[in-house]
């Protein structure tokens, strides 16, 4: 399964020099957390709001998630590869041949069945956000978009290599194509563009558009409109290893612990994002 059927692509980054662990026995991850007293967490390096340079919502969040174990986090920053299965792989269950990983916990994986079932070394669990394309758009060009014919003619900035990008392209059989600025990285990029003036509209996830547009009375952000039968969204959550089944127990434990406590809510706020239960 390719990620970015499910994701928008994290840029390739330098990969970092992480020290290969020793492998463990089955069973004991939890057990070998609470001992060593880290918890060792792979997240996806350049995917803002969750992550860009040692910060971001997944920072936080696996911060939170050792507090509760009893111990510090450790970051393994990671690029993301072409396809989900090989991050689930290096991450997780087996480590990279170049010689990092597998963490503990991998952030941020789809909790999606087809995913589940094509990866049988892994447990996903534990959704915390559910991300979708969005559109946004500036009230002074834009009143009202009931339907993507009302962008009539106006330059709309989309990173073009995501999903976002791939709906507009091919939205109404490639109306859109022309007023497309499909440049942009992420859509962090298409919404600088968009609170620059440069453009009237921008779509992307709402994690990204909202992180930068969020409290702009001028900017309202919607979900896409008139996309019929397309995926336009995910949940996201955590993964470890098949056998670890303690361990994921107690990472369930801590996210549901936050969800009722307000910790969870309080955390994406921070990154500008309302959160929501899955």
């Amino acid at each position: 399964m390719k990620r970015r059927e499910l994701l928008a692509a994290a840029g390739a980054c330098a990969l970092g020099g992480f020290a290969a662990r020793p492998a463990r026995a089955a069973g004991d991850a939890l057990a070998a957390v609470r001992e060593r007293g880290v918890l060792t967490v792979a997240v996806y390096r350049d995917m803002p709001p969750f992550h860009v340079d040692g910060r971001g919502i997944d920072v936080d969040l696996a911060d939170l998630l050792a507090q509760a174990l009893g111990a510090k986090a450790s970051l393994m920053p990671f690029p993301a590869g072409e396809d989900m299965g090989d991050d689930l792989r290096n991450m997780v269950w087996k480590g990279h041949y170049l010689g990092y990983g597998p963490a503990d916990v991998l952030m941020h994986v789809p909790v999606d069945a087809p995913l589940m079932d094509a990866n049988p070394q892994v447990r996903i669990f534990a959704p915390y956000w559910r991300d979708r394309v969005m559109i946004a758009r500036r009230l002074d060009r834009l009143p009202h978009l009931e339907t993507l014919a009302q962008l009539n003619g106006q330059r709309v900035a989309v990173p073009g290599d995501t999903l976002a990008g791939w709906l507009m392209l091919g939205a109404d059989g490639g109306a859109y194509r022309g007023q497309l600025s499909t440049t942009w990285k992420d859509g962090v990029e298409a919404a600088h563009a968009l609170q620059r003036g440069e453009v009237a509209a921008a779509a992307g996830l709402e994690s990204e558009l909202a992180s930068v547009l969020a409290g702009d009375a001028g900017i309202v952000i919607t979900p896409l409109p008139t996309l019929h039968n397309a995926r336009s969204g995910w949940a996201v959550g955590l993964a470890v290893k098949k056998d670890a089944a303690p361990l994921a127990t107690a990472l369930q434990k801590a996210l549901d612990d936050a969800a009722t406590d307000g910790a969870l809510r309080k955390i994406f706020a921070q990154g500008h994002l309302a959160w929501r239960p899955v």
